[in-house]
């Protein structure tokens, strides 16, 4: 099973990076967890170092929406077992420790135990919005490997669960999404008007150009 948290590491200064990111979860097994990070990234760079982590479980998307949108600057607190740091709004955390890797030239695995768990606030629910924006996050991170239709499709239906329940939160987290896509049509030279569904999505968050993309033809500058 895939949990989508926020991976906090830290390097050799102490330096916090903060990252969203899905880990493999094993039910049965409640202290293992697989951690993917791409290779290159600070991440992977500061779990190889450090050899621990910090899997955070947060209902705030502001912070998933925020990473990927250049807004890292979270508060966070000092993890209680290990040397690291936890985000302040989690309402749980898992302190782990790295145990193995399985390498990997694209991405490699990082099998991790857990040394201490604690909650800090109860789980009040799921809210359709807060699922729109994650998986809006995720086609953010996508933006350089996807078809511009696809993008407009899916955030479409994507905005009619977040239009129903947003709250400012939600709505926040997904201006700040929608505004990556507007900067990645009008780097990629493309007209909103043109693309296929009337009133879509792109096309209502005022975007201009003047062709269609090529696939994976720029990048949306994101890393983990």
């Amino acid at each position: 099973m895939i949990q989508e948290t926020i991976v906090i590491t830290q390097n050799s200064s102490g330096l916090a990076h903060i990252a969203p990111m899905g880990i493999h979860v094993f039910p049965e097994v409640q202290d293992e967890f697989i951690i993917l990070p791409f290779r290159p990234s600070t991440t992977l760079n500061n779990l190889l170092a450090s050899k621990t982590a910090v899997i955070n479980y947060c209902d705030d998307v502001r912070v998933f929406a925020g990473c990927l949108t250049g807004r890292r600057d979270w508060p966070l607190k000092a993890a209680e077992k290990i040397n690291g740091q936890v985000l302040a709004c989690a309402l749980a955390h898992t302190e782990v420790e790295l145990v193995r890797v399985e390498d990997d030239e694209t991405r490699p695995k990082l099998f991790c135990k857990a040394v201490h768990t604690a909650n800090h606030a109860p789980f009040r629910g799921f809210n359709r919005a807060q699922y729109s924006v994650l998986e809006a996050a995720i086609l953010i991170s996508r933006l350089n490997m996807l078809p511009l239709e696809k993008i407009q499709a899916e955030i479409d239906y994507l905005r009619i669960g977040l239009e129903k329940t947003a709250g400012d939160r939600e709505l926040e987290a997904w201006g700040w999404l929608m505004e990556i896509i507007k900067d990645f049509i009008a780097r990629d030279g493309v007209y909103a008007g043109n693309l296929s569904g009337t009133g879509s999505a792109i096309a209502r968050e005022g975007v201009h150009a003047t062709s269609q993309p090529k696939t994976g033809a720029a990048k949306a500058g994101i890393s983990s």
